[in-house]
């Protein structure tokens, strides 16, 4: 059993190794080639989909098994809905650098290689609680992006987790929200849904892991 541990947390810090070094490269395209060495902090690698790069590159130093499985439980509920969630609009994902197209949709389809794995290594946490818990670490992130959003908004465009109060929101459906009933209602909708969609992975995962449990082997 310790030595799967020690695979899975292995495999998850290559994952972000491979994703630190393609965000890196990544920053460089955009600010030399696409902006001609101007920073872009619209892409200031704090999205969502940005998140399972940090938990995955600090799984080795992670210091308790209990905060391995909420890190896992975050990636198969979160990390796998924010792979998943941006195929519904692909807007985002196109570049006038087409390496960088072809890099947006390889994140985002490892990003749901990394949920999927994170789950089926069967040291998340299914229950109550553990959902809890990882939309307790959403919402700090959620609250961290709006920090970013308000302190660096004088240095440039910065939108982290789409949330900020100085643009409109943007994304699918929600911005017909927030023309009929205002920004903060939109965003307000946009992060309920995050929520409620994540809850819904949550129990989807809880159901395949017990019959997985309870199927007897060959």
């Amino acid at each position: 059993m310790k030595k799967h541990s020690i695979e899975y947390k292995k495999f998850l810090f290559y994952c972000g190794i491979l994703m630190l070094l393609s965000e890196l490269w990544k920053q460089f395209c955009l600010t030399y080639i696409v902006n001609h060495g101007t920073y872009s902090w619209w892409h200031f690698p704090f999205q969502l989909c940005s998140i399972p790069m940090y938990i995955c590159l600090a799984f080795p130093v992670i210091p308790s098994e209990h905060a391995c499985r909420l890190m896992l439980t975050f990636l198969m509920d979160f990390g796998l809905l924010g792979g998943i969630f941006t195929f519904f609009d692909t807007t985002g994902m196109y570049y006038p650098y087409f390496p960088l197209t072809v890099h947006s949709f390889a994140w985002h389809i490892l990003l749901i290689l990394i949920g999927i794995y994170a789950g089926r290594t069967g040291k998340a946490d299914t229950s109550f609680k553990g959902f809890a818990q990882s939309a307790g670490i959403f919402l700090s992130c959620c609250l961290l992006a709006t920090l970013f959003n308000l302190i660096f908004h004088p240095l440039g465009r910065i939108n982290m987790f789409y949330i900020s109060p100085y643009y409109q929101m943007g994304q699918i459906v929600f911005r017909k929200i927030a023309r009929i009933w205002g920004n903060t209602a939109g965003i307000l909708c946009y992060l309920i849904a995050i929520l409620v969609g994540a809850g819904l992975l949550h129990l989807i995962w809880k159901q395949v892991l017990k019959q997985s449990l309870n199927t007897p082997g060959p």
